[in-house]
């Protein structure tokens, strides 16, 4: 059995009903965290857009990965990106998903606004 002293090493708290997330490093909900402790995602600079239908129930999404852009920059992208396609969606772990097969829309408006974007799948 481990003490509360051996426990409170291991980070603290990690969910909140009340405010959800909580960041590790200042221990603050992720919406208003001080420090960002979340880095920028490393890749080779190329968006990625796909369609994804599984575990859906077969509804069709458009899945937009590797955006070189912080949580608050993708969370205006992705709401960009929803209003150019009419639909709805989410930004969930630095990835946006876009409700519909939209993958042509969403690739030339990522083109359009200067990222470097490609098809990725099938």
């Amino acid at each position: 059995m481990k003490s509360l002293r051996d426990l409170a090493g291991l980070g603290g708290l990690v969910y909140s009903t009340d405010h959800g997330r909580m960041c590790p490093g200042c221990r603050q909900p992720q919406a208003q965290c001080v420090c960002k402790a979340a880095p920028l995602p490393a890749g080779d600079g190329i968006v990625r857009v796909s369609r994804e239908t599984k575990g859906r129930g077969g509804k069709a999404v458009t899945v937009v990965k590797g955006v070189p852009a912080d949580a608050v920059a993708l969370a205006q992208l992705g709401k960009q990106l929803k209003a150019a396609c009419g639909s709805g969606g989410t930004v969930k772990d630095g990835v946006i998903e876009v409700q519909g097969d939209h993958v042509e829309r969403v690739l030339e408006a990522l083109q359009k606004w200067g990222h470097k974007a490609r098809r990725a799948g099938g």
